[in-house]
């Protein structure tokens, strides 16, 4: 069976890239599960998504925390182009509670406070990457 070539990066590193049987990303028009022979695509990832890479029932699948940037498909190759991305077994998760917290009391002081939401999202999807209840 075909293997997906897949390729993680952010401005500020290559975070992962290897081969894959599916990928599964949310993107502002819905999750999106790319295998092998998938027609060629390039969707916009959403801010606080998380990303799963499927290896094969003899590697354990990457989970990482994706906020925006693209994913693009093209001839089993998937590129995921992060604004920032972490690989949950990365996450520090007390960190991201706390985080999570923080962010959530600033948005119940100020319901307007769109940066307030966005790392309330971040935080979220940091936590489930690292698989964590949220």
């Amino acid at each position: 069976m075909a293997k997906l070539r897949v390729g993680v990066v952010s401005p500020e590193r290559e975070i992962w890239s290897g081969e894959a049987d599916m990928v599964i990303a949310k993107t502002v028009d819905g999750e999106i599960g790319i295998m092998p022979e998938h027609a060629p695509v390039l969707g916009v990832l959403v801010e606080g998504g998380v990303l799963q890479v499927k290896r094969g029932s003899d590697q354990e699948d990457l989970v990482a925390a994706v906020h925006g940037g693209f994913i693009s498909v093209a001839e089993n190759e998937v590129s995921i182009l992060a604004e920032q991305a972490e690989l949950g077994s990365e996450v520090d998760v007390a960190a991201a509670r706390d985080a999570l917290q923080r962010a959530m009391a600033s948005v119940d002081a100020d319901s307007e406070n769109a940066e307030a939401a966005i790392e309330a999202k971040r935080a979220r999807a940091r936590l489930r990457a690292a698989g964590e209840e949220v």
